[in-house]
């Protein structure tokens, strides 16, 4: 099976902006789904104005549009919602990551298009969900790093609240969007009926949080922040060594013992404070000075070596630079040539899933603004009129 061919046949209609429900959008493109992105005349969608700029093309929004056709169409001119309603009635798929109450106000919210297309699976992603007591509050990556708890973990633990490198509550959001309309639609292609999705970005960040909010339901205490230190395992975390740092995770006896033998320590294996999991948890901060210490005499490239050598599980502190030309991204094909709108020549990362050993690559370049127009309406014309 080809990856790009698992949703082939499948219509959705994107109604989005920036990163949560373009990524959603994007996934499904990337398994074969018909995507076709509506985005008002003349600006477009936000992220086609960020930087950086290739030959005037947004290369953040190449980065979540490809595999994607564009209609423009201006949502507040009558004529052209009647298009959209029209063009949601005939699709399989509607994501739209509006505030809640936009999509009902333009008489394109979920009962509205459900009464005309029951088997409609329509997904809504927003900040805080489609009800409640802050629905009506909006949110960016930032305010739900801050609000879900995330900020409350990430750090050093005497420094002040920092935010992931990476918009984890945008991409977190946009992922569970795709898996949930794709257990919708095989829901609707057994019989049922279709279904109003509600994904937030709140309930998202907490759904990965697992481990955290396990932690302060069992224990009463709020997990706290570490740096790259783990709350319950030792040696777990970024060390210092000569010139640098690299990162080394013993999470289990057998690798600790790995460990003391690649260091020349093997007594520490025997030491009080070391002998179980939990108790070089509990230790970890003499743990991390002692192996230091040794650290110190050699650098990262060499103690990478010797702990790869070891089976013990290790890593540079890569910048993307240095992971994009990796030989493992590399095997994996997940950076290949991509062509913008206006002919420029770029690379981008395509979907990391293999299928049958197989990457899939880019089966339509991102579009320009409005590049579809013609080619969608015709085809809508040809459907209303079967």
């Amino acid at each position: 099976m080809k990856q790009e061919s698992t949703l082939a046949g499948v219509r959705v209609i994107e109604i989005c902006n920036v990163a949560a429900g373009p990524f959603c959008g994007l996934l499904l493109a990337d398994m074969g789904a018909d995507v076709v992105k509506i985005e008002p005349p003349g600006t477009g969608d936000t992220l086609r104005s960020w930087a950086p700029i290739t030959d005037g093309y947004s290369e953040n929004f190449a980065s979540l549009n490809r595999n994607k056709r564009s209609v423009a169409l201006n949502l507040k001119d009558e004529a052209d919602r009647q298009v959209a309603a029209d063009l949601i009635a005939h699709a399989d798929v509607l994501i739209e990551n509006n505030r809640p109450g936009v999509m009902d106000r333009l008489g394109l919210g979920y009962q509205a298009m459900s009464a005309r297309n029951p088997r409609l699976v329509y997904c809504s992603i927003s900040a805080y969900g489609q009800s409640g007591p802050r629905s009506q509050e909006g949110g960016f990556d930032l305010t739900l790093q801050a609000m879900s708890g995330l900020m409350s973990v990430t750090g050093e633990p005497d420094g002040a609240p920092v935010k992931c490198g990476v918009p984890v509550c945008d991409f977190t959001a946009g992922l569970y969007g795709a898996f949930s309309v794709a257990a919708a639609l095989r829901a609707v292609q057994a019989g049922q009926p279709g279904t109003h999705i509600d994904v937030s970005m709140l309930g998202a960040t907490l759904g990965i949080a697992a481990l955290q909010t396990s932690q302060y339901f069992g224990m009463g205490v709020d997990p706290v922040k570490l740096g790259s230190a783990h709350p319950r395992n030792a040696p777990y975390q970024v060390f210092r060594c000569q010139g640098g740092y690299f990162g080394m995770a013993a999470g289990n006896d057998s690798l600790w013992k790995a460990v003391c033998q690649v260091v020349g320590r093997p007594e520490l294996f025997d030491d009080e404070r070391y002998a179980s999991t939990t108790a070089r948890a509990t230790h970890q901060e003499s743990l991390r000075d002692t192996l230091e210490e040794i650290f110190a005499g050699a650098d990262a490239d060499t103690w990478l070596a010797r702990f790869r050598e070891a089976g013990v599980p290790c890593a540079p502190i890569n910048r993307y630079s240095d992971v994009l030309g990796d030989p493992q991204v590399e095997h994996m094909q997940w950076v290949q040539d991509l062509t913008l709108p206006n002919g420029a020549q770029t690379k981008t990362f395509v979907s990391p899933i293999r299928f049958d050993a197989r990457t899939a690559g880019v089966a339509r370049r991102p579009p320009g603004l409005g590049e579809h127009n013609a080619e969608v309406l015709a085809e809508l014309r040809a459907r209303v009129e079967q």
